[in-house]
């Protein structure tokens, strides 16, 4: 009999999953541990296993009934861990192990083996991680972005005068800058160049990191925003919605503090609950366009996993787009200690249960939705 699905028998086939559904949730890779890979390469994107939230996300799917779930490393021996315990579907935790793009490796070896996931896919998760491909897109879109170009090592010391790219991205304007790596995470290894004569080195440092392609952007000197977006169904009050738009939410201010320029990275400085504030009723204006250029960037570049949209006003107040992170914390909050996507969600009456159901659910409504042919061992469970 051929299979046809409803989103009223969404919550049916869930619980129909619970018992057999078989859920690997997967971290970043260690690859200075034995056997995760043949051999050892540089990553120019700075190094996090993600493996306490792993273990987060995989309490949370135990606590909502799933009985089977996994949690795995991202390494070389990752296929043969799935085929040996008959994995059905993968929770993507992970920001890859080693090289270049890393951020696509998993999702394009999961694509190859044939095995759904929760996660961008690789195309869009290597342009969401690199600051240059997402920002040229937001360009090409007509969303607002910083000015910005880039510098590749294979060009030698970088030169701002009489650089025609550089007299053409920057036209009277001559700091400050920032300078940081085309792909990275949490704020880390970011420069300032107030003046034109401190680029070059500022540029050669992050080079010397990274021995990867160098993000040169106009430094936004006012307030920072966040806003999360993600798919289509929701999990909230104890019940399944399917919304017209894709899901925003956790919109709200980066505090900084008086010697900040930009926000301290996380492995820096734990975020706390006075590092953030959500935007209330007075905020509505500029929570509506938060609201809306998360759901345009969601749609135009066809996403179907959670991200999290980073903003900053330009002198004049003017939102511009400073990055989306493909892989947002999901750590689960305790204490004064938060994350940024999980900080709103008692607005829309979810716990963060409610949030990794949601996560789960709007994905298998899409694999049902669109490609049941390609789950068929999904499928046959219901």
């Amino acid at each position: 009999m051929a299979f046809t699905y409803h989103f009223h028998s969404l919550d049916q086939y869930i619980d129909q999953l619970r018992p057999r559904l078989r859920i690997a949730v997967v971290h970043g890779g260690d690859k200075d541990r034995d056997g995760a890979v043949i051999y050892k390469t540089h990553n120019p994107r700075s190094t996090k296993t993600y493996e306490p939230v792993a273990h987060d996300i995989a309490a949370a799917l135990r606590g909502l009934g799933f009985q089977q779930v996994w949690v795995m490393p991202d390494d070389m021996g990752l296929a043969e861990n799935l085929r040996k315990e008959n994995i059905h579907l993968v929770w993507l935790n992970t920001g890859g192990v080693q090289g270049y793009n890393p951020v696509c490796h998993t999702a394009a070896l999961l694509e190859m083996l044939g095995m759904p996931y929760i996660g961008h896919n690789p195309l869009n998760g290597s342009i969401l991680d690199n600051k240059h491909a997402f920002k040229r897109e937001l360009q090409g879109l007509g969303i607002p972005t910083a000015p910005f170009m880039i510098c590749h090592p294979s060009q030698g010391r970088f030169k701002p005068h009489n650089n025609p790219i550089f007299d053409q991205t920057f036209p009277d304007y001559d700091g400050p800058f920032l300078v940081k790596p085309v792909s990275g995470r949490a704020s880390l290894n970011i420069l300032f160049a107030d003046t034109l004569d401190q680029l070059p080195d500022a540029v050669a440092e992050i080079q010397k990191i990274t021995r990867n392609t160098v993000f040169i952007e106009k430094y936004l000197p006012g307030r920072e925003f966040c806003v999360s977006v993600c798919g289509y169904v929701t999990h909230a009050h104890g019940a399944f919605t399917k919304n017209h738009h894709p899901f925003t939410f956790s919109a709200l201010e980066r505090v900084l503090e008086s010697d900040e320029r930009i926000f301290t990275s996380m492995d820096h400085k734990a975020i706390t609950h006075d590092r953030l504030r959500l935007l209330g009723p007075e905020d509505a204006k500029l929570k509506q366009e938060l609201t809306e250029l998360g759901r345009k960037i969601y749609r135009n570049f066809n996403l179907n996993s959670l991200v999290r949209i980073d903003l900053r006003c330009d002198r004049q107040g003017r939102l511009k787009i400073l990055e989306a992170n493909p892989k947002p914390d999901l750590k689960r909050p305790a204490g004064n200690t938060t994350s940024i996507a999980t900080q709103g969600l008692s607005e829309y009456g979810m716990t963060y249960e409610d949030l990794i159901f949601t996560l789960f659910a709007d994905r298998l409504d899409y694999l049902l939705s669109h490609h049941h042919r390609n789950i068929q061992h999904i499928v046959d469970l219901l």
